[in-house]
């Protein structure tokens, strides 16, 4: 009876939906990869990066923090790896290690309306704040950043040292949680125009000042005889030349030379695609277009290159949509999952390794809410009823990644081409077969308008499939933020597990599929 109820409901959902289709476009998949086009995904490709000055309330003190445990979980569970974790960011910058400290002490200075939840000023941590670490799930892998801004060689030294002592206690190798990187600084490239490097201060300058700080600490922890390794860049920006603050520039000033330079296995860029720090948002189909998402991450492919030309991963150690916390009625809503999703397969595409999303407690463009807010984090506004842990709409975009990804641990995907500004698509192969694709329907559909518009894909694969199963990420509106659903299932629950029935449509490859407006379909190809 159930499995009659779903494909009434499907019957149902695409007799609605091919009554408002206003476009029919052709689309070919190939049966098989191509060698020169598909990348193989890390089942870690979308990873986290967490502002490290309320660690303790993301992970929790006493007790694991269950939720943030659990919306992790879900992840692993659909690829077999947990996402990897970034602990630092501009905190990382602002804190300093004491021994008489049992977790950590923070000041923050004033919320505003733009900035609800501001970063602190000030953390002082001592060495229970990284053993908090050993609840993350089993299998973690971390990276975790030290004080490089304030030019204080003993804050790093001790940071570092009360670092890898933790990894290497107990609880961590029971549950084989590692640290993979040291980060050292954060943003290095913004240090002059606050005052804190001098004018000018460039490759030539930036390389022996990280080298002399890398080398100590390589040399206080014995990093050399460990699987920990260190972290490049990790810059704001990118010049993209070899004269600038890029790894370009890096590169060619010789931080891969020295000793410490030889522990260096990633290079880390962070993006934003817009800013609000000074109170202006983006608007949200320009964060959705598809055109926009590629302009935007194409422009490091010059930096990407120049990495990988050197044997070494890169990576957007932290990104999301807009900086300083995102954008109010853009970042937090239903359209930016659509963004995130396309973003994260394109990425993959031109050679990025992984995606960290930064959150920090309250932003407006966190995938996860982990603790209890009394503050609205769209202008800082106290909530009549406090609103509890919960995921953000563009948690989806980790999750549909995370199972077209799959179990297989050697996924390869190839971005699919498609004549449309609206339409993305992505197939996904294992084993060199075709199993599953993707497809992204970017036109944005707002609250207040009511026609819908519907784009039909008719598919032309050559191994000639027969039927296949759709899976939709139901959206309302592109500003909604909430009431998202995949394939009929939330993950918008107080534990945040996933509940409800699962749908599918099966249906035949030859009658193609309808995709709305501002949705999602995954197609599983039998």
């Amino acid at each position: 009876m159930l499995f009659q109820a779903i494909l009434t409901l499907a019957l149902n959902t695409l007799l609605s939906q091919a009554q408002t289709v206003n476009t029919t476009i052709q689309v070919s998949i190939s049966s098989t990869p191509d060698t020169t086009s598909a990348v193989k995904l890390s089942p870690s490709l979308v990873s986290f990066s967490i502002e490290q000055d309320l660690w303790a309330e993301w992970v929790g003190t006493t007790t694991k923090n269950a939720f943030f445990y659990n919306a992790l979980d879900n992840l692993q569970k659909l690829t077999g790896e947990p996402p990897f974790i970034r602990i630092g960011a501009d905190s990382e910058d602002h804190t300093n290690f004491d021994f008489g400290t049992q977790i950590s002490s923070t000041i923050f200075p004033a919320y505003t309306t733009t900035t609800p939840y501001p970063e602190a000023t000030n953390i002082t941590v001592g060495n229970g704040f990284y053993d908090l670490a050993a609840q993350l799930p089993a299998g973690t892998h971390v990276w975790w950043g030290v004080n490089f801004r304030d030019s204080n060689i003993t804050a790093a030294y001790l940071e570092a040292m009360a670092i890898v002592k933790a990894f290497k206690s107990a609880p961590f190798l029971a549950a084989g949680i590692t640290l993979d990187f040291l980060e050292i600084g954060n943003e290095a490239d913004l240090y002059a125009e606050h005052g804190l490097r001098p004018v000018g201060y460039g490759p030539d300058q930036y390389v022996p000042d990280w080298t002399a700080f890398a080398t100590n600490i390589s040399v206080a922890t014995a990093l050399y005889n460990t699987q920990t390794r260190l972290v490049g860049g990790a810059f704001a920006s990118s010049t993209h030349t070899v004269n600038g603050l890029s790894p370009q520039g890096i590169i060619t000033s010789g931080i891969l030379d020295s000793g410490a330079g030889s522990l260096i296995t990633l290079i880390s860029q962070h993006h934003y695609s817009g800013s609000f720090c000074s109170g202006s948002g983006g608007l949200l189909q320009d964060l959705m277009t598809k055109s926009t998402i590629r302009s935007n991450l194409s422009s490091f492919s010059p930096d990407i290159q120049a990495t990988q030309q050197k044997g070494l991963q890169y990576v957007l150690g932290e990104t999301n949509s807009y900086s300083c916390h995102g954008a109010p009625g853009v970042s937090n809503t239903a359209g930016a999952a659509l963004w995130a999703l396309d973003y994260i397969l394109y990425a993959a595409q031109i050679g990025i390794s992984r995606v960290h999303f930064h959150d920090g407690i309250g932003y407006k463009y966190n995938l996860i809410q982990p603790v209890t807010l009394t503050r609205s984090i769209l202008d800082g506004t106290p909530l009549a009823t406090p609103l509890a842990p919960h995921i953000q709409p563009a948690y989806y975009a980790a999750i549909i990644t995370a199972e077209a990804i799959g179990r297989s641990g050697s996924t390869q995907a190839v971005e699919i081409t498609i004549d449309d500004d609206r339409i993305a698509g992505y197939a996904f192969y294992e084993a060199g077969i075709l199993v599953r694709a993707i497809l992204i329907n970017s036109q944005a559909f707002f609250q207040g308008e009511t026609n819908r518009g519907s784009v039909h894909v008719d598919l032309a694969i050559d191994s000639n499939p027969q039927t296949m199963t759709i899976k939709r990420l139901s959206i309302g509106y592109a500003d909604d933020t909430a009431g998202v659903t995949w394939g009929g299932q939330t993950y918008e629950t107080p534990d945040a597990r996933v509940s409800g029935k699962p749908t599918v449509e099966a249906v035949a490859v030859s009658a193609g599929v309808d995709i709305q407006d501002t949705e999602v379909v995954l197609l599983t190809f039998a």
